[in-house]
């Protein structure tokens, strides 16, 4: 099983930037990719963003240009730099490990204070 600790949210101003941190422990020989999804308020939980032990990455549209994901195996950490922060970027931020099962992070408010 694969534990996932987040860090990093927080209140920014339209045009700000953040950056998340997921910390991985555990089995995580088993991870073959990570990433992020976000809730915003009333909606539906999307994928940001996701990167293979390839290091392949994936991010949704909305967030294509600003956002990037980044892996440092030393420290079984994943990163999330949200940069041109929008107000439509405002949710709960929660990190993902994909292995023979799926972990979840325990989310990081991921704010604007539009």
């Amino acid at each position: 099983q694969v534990q996932l600790v987040e860090s990093g949210g927080g209140l920014v101003q339209p045009g700000g930037s953040l950056r998340l941190s997921c910390a991985a422990s555990g089995s995580i020989f088993s991870i073959a990719a990570m990433g992020w999804y976000r809730q915003a308020p009333g909606k539906q939980r999307e994928l940001v963003a996701a990167i293979t032990t390839g290091d392949s990455t994936d991010y949704a549209d909305a967030v294509k240009g600003r956002f990037s994901i980044s892996e440092d195996n030393a420290e079984n950490t994943v990163y999330l730099q949200m940069n041109s922060l929008k107000p439509e970027d405002t949710g709960v931020y929660y990190c993902y490990a994909q292995g023979g099962t799926w972990s979840w992070g325990q989310g990081t408010q991921g704010t604007d204070s539009s």
